[in-house]
């Protein structure tokens, strides 16, 4: 690739002037208000959650402010759960290009969380092995359900079975992540055992199955995680992204950790804390999952009110009784204003899908961009934001001769990630497992 071609493909730099002055243009549309609330009950200690209502995407300006909110259910130790809440946002942050509008910053986040999800686990896995050299083994892992609430654009990231819903006016529920439990998930068993895993139930005296499927070596009823040293690497970090933008009239995020969603459906958790403000809404779903099942796992809701300003559309007000001559005379002007009133409600309460994928596949995620440094004429590495020479390294090329290998494409991937990718892919593993 010539690098002219490069350079079309690079973001354009604005100066930071510029930025602050779009910015400020655009603060004339009112934000909505974001509210939140947070609560849970420990049984292992193994929940952790992040609330950063205070990010910007141009330091200094609030106008450029955005939201961040996740859970990490940790499992085997809470090592992966407190690393990844510490370093997760920082690598999305930092794959996402300088000097772009918000729009552009919108269309880059789903690109960016797939990579900082790897990037957060080639980390951990990296401090992982430091340790067995110490003779410490690192065995912990975590789901990640993180969640970034830009105006009425709402993105969220998982691997797991932690879950994210939105209740929208009338009811409406939505599912915004994909549960990555073997035992639920068809596709994703398929992925593992055609990366070499197998999927399969403990066996216990007699030869009899009991328990959920499982992935070997391991024994992780999870397909898609962070951390997780002690299993094969099929068990992968590229999250399933998908973002919407809300109605005008806003809605509700119930984020939670499994041990919620073991003991409620979506909808009943929606229901069971309509009406009620975000603090006292998340207490009531912990309350009502504890009432359902008992405290059998730690269990962890985060609830977030995304309310616009001046949008709210009242719903209609009951009918009044009429005798017959007037029901006659008004009833067919009355139910055409009715009617009208419910197109206009279904029209302000559409989501609209903005994006949404969940292949586990590197270089389907990444996408075709080629971040670029013109003053050292170096490519950077799409996961790692680490500088390297381009040749050799796209996520794209395959072996010597073959026709599906497209090295000059981006993007490109340092040698490491580039090692952690083919061992997503059941290629080669990337380090020798860890043992007792």
């Amino acid at each position: 690739m010539n690098n002219s071609r490069v350079y079309d493909m690079s973001p354009p730099q604005l100066p930071l002037a510029t930025l602050i002055g779009r910015e400020l243009r655009n603060e004339k549309i009112e934000k909505p208000l974001v509210r939140h609330g947070h609560a849970g009950l420990a049984k292992k200690g193994e929940d952790y959650f992040l609330i950063k209502p205070d990010c910007e995407r141009i330091p200094g300006n609030s106008a450029s402010s955005f939201s961040v909110f996740a859970i990490f259910d940790g499992h085997n130790g809470v090592s992966a759960a407190i690393f990844t809440k510490e370093n997760l946002l920082n690598h999305v942050m930092s794959a996402i290009p300088q000097g772009i509008g918000r729009e552009e910053w919108l269309h880059a986040l789903p690109r960016a969380l797939v990579a900082g999800f790897v990037k957060t686990d080639i980390d951990f896995q990296r401090r992982g092995m430091y340790l067995i050299i110490l003779s410490i083994r690192e065995t912990s892992g975590t789901t990640v359900t993180f969640v970034v609430v830009d105006g009425l654009t709402v993105t969220v990231a998982s691997v797991g079975d932690s879950r994210c819903i939105l209740d929208t006016q009338g009811g409406v529920v939505s599912l915004l992540t994909v549960d990555h439990r073997l035992e639920e998930n068809a596709e994703e068993r398929e992925r593992v055992t055609a990366s070499g895993g197998e999927v399969g139930r403990l066996n216990v005296c007699g030869g009899t199955e009991v328990g959920p499927l499982r992935c070997w070596p391991g024994g992780l009823c999870l397909s898609r995680s962070i951390g997780d040293m002690d299993v094969g690497e099929f068990i992968v970090p590229i999250p399933h992204v998908k973002q919407v933008k809300l109605p005008t009239t806003g809605g509700r995020l119930i984020i939670a950790s499994d041990g919620i969603w073991d003991a409620l459906s979506s909808e009943i958790a929606a229901q069971s804390c309509r009406g009620l403000p975000a603090e006292l809404a998340a207490k009531l779903v912990v309350k009502e999952a504890l009432r359902s099942r008992g405290l059998k796992d730690d269990t962890t809701c985060v609830v977030v009110d995304i309310i616009p300003p001046d949008h709210f559309v009242a719903p209609p007000s009951p009918k009044k009784k009429q005798n017959m001559l007037t029901s006659l005379i008004f009833g067919k002007k009355n139910q055409n204003s009715m009617n009208k009133l419910t197109n206009k409600l279904s029209s302000v309460g559409v989501v609209e899908e903005l994006f949404e994928e969940g292949s586990a596949m590197l270089a389907e995620r990444l996408g075709p961009d080629v971040p670029f440094k013109p003053s050292s004429g170096l490519m950077r590495c799409a996961v790692c934001q680490v500088d390297q020479p381009s040749e050799g390294l796209s996520v794209n090329a395959g072996l010597f001769f073959s026709p599906t290998s497209k090295p000059w494409e981006g993007p490109f991937l340092c040698a490491d990630c580039r090692i952690k990718k083919d061992a997503m892919e059941g290629k080669r593993p990337s380090h020798p497992k860890a043992t007792a």
